[in-house]
């Protein structure tokens, strides 16, 4: 499909990105949250704007700013290790923003991976926590791979089902690549993201066939009408559903937290009870399990491969990442889209905490 609402071309404005960084951050400084919680939020936020993943990117502010200020997130949690066996470990979010969770849950992985070539940290006690990918990168970054997984409320049939059961339930992995960016996978196990649904009625575009379901199961195209989305996998959903069990067993089986039936939906009038949300992270070293050299070598020759594969008339064959990373450069000179709800989002945050707007 041609993904008009992730490029945004119909958005009337453009915000600059380091304008755009200091409006998210200082709006969730005005409603409470300490600086550790900020910078975690906004840079998670800033993920998904920069490379194009505006489902996740800044339209998320409005809704963080609302679940601070309600309670519901811990604006200045005291994270803490619950336990810890070899080269895995437990840490408590204390209702925490999910992404500062998530953060720290990899910082901590990364450690472990460093010392016994794998670390695997789940998180108890957390929250909505933005784009998988992330904290996958984190890893990248620090010369390892890095995988993201979170459940979250229920909104995605099962395949055939006509009811709502697991959440979108992402899953990420990032893999270092010498002198490139790294390979980023970043998906929800659902054939599109909730916020994908709001982004299409802010633009009021029609839906792509088959990606969500009103109150009968049955697909819509109209994302007024949307009451579930579609598992990933469209005749063979059961793919997807699949990895959404997967995702679900990791998050809430490992950390001891609510299944996607049990988690309160993401939006709703309760701003004030916590969600108790689980996730679960994890770092490899490929050194190891193998040479380093040769890790490096096989990843340039699979991406060299890859990419020289002949694509279909008129379409081009891409790597995980390479479309993100190609739009985060156009972004870097251009700046950052923003629809029409988050537009007046934003104004509203600037009028009630006295902020320049950020374009």
């Amino acid at each position: 499909m041609t993904d008009a609402a992730e490029k945004l071309v119909e958005a009337p404005v453009q915000a600059p990105i380091p304008k755009l960084e200091s409006f998210c951050r200082a709006a969730l400084l005005a409603v409470g949250a300490d600086n550790a919680t900020s910078d975690a939020a906004t840079r998670a936020m800033m993920h998904g704007s920069r490379l194009g993943i505006d489902s996740h990117g800044v339209r998320l502010l409005d809704h963080y700013c609302w679940v601070l200020a309600g309670g519901r997130v811990n604006g200045k949690p005291q994270m803490r290790v619950l336990r810890e066996f070899g080269a895995v470990a437990t840490i408590d979010a204390d209702d925490g923003h999910g992404a500062l969770a998530a953060y720290t849950a990899m910082d901590h992985a990364v450690g472990l991976a460093e010392r016994n070539g794998i670390g695997a940290v789940a998180v108890a006690n957390s929250s909505h926590f933005g784009p998988a990918g992330a904290f996958a990168i984190e890893a990248a970054k620090a010369g390892l791979v890095g995988l993201a997984f979170c459940n979250s409320d229920s909104f995605v049939r099962l395949h055939g089902g006509a009811a709502r059961f697991h959440g979108t339930n992402p899953i990420a992995c990032a893999v270092p690549v010498p002198d490139q960016r790294p390979w980023l996978l970043d998906m929800a196990t659902s054939a599109v993201p909730y916020n994908r649904v709001q982004l299409y009625r802010s633009l009021r575009l029609r839906l792509p066939e088959g990606v969500a379901s009103g109150t009968d199961g049955f697909d819509t195209d109209d994302p007024e009408l949307v009451e579930m989305l579609a598992p990933l996998g469209g005749a063979f959903g059961f793919k997807g559903a699949g990895l959404a069990g997967m995702v679900e067993i990791f998050s809430a089986i490992f950390t001891g937290m609510r299944l996607s039936t049990d988690i309160l939906p993401m939006s709703g009038p309760d701003m004030a009870t916590p969600r108790k949300l689980g996730a679960f992270v994890m770092a490899l070293k490929p050194e190891a399990f193998v040479d380093r050299a040769v890790f490096d070598d096989g990843m340039d020759r699979y991406l060299a491969s890859l990419r020289s594969s002949q694509p279909r008339a008129g379409e081009a064959v891409m790597a995980p990442g390479d479309r993100e990373w190609a739009e985060a450069d156009r972004r870097a000179r251009e700046g950052v889209p923003i629809d029409p709800q988050t537009e007046e989002a934003f104004r509203k945050l600037a009028e009630r905490f006295g902020l320049a707007m950020p374009f």
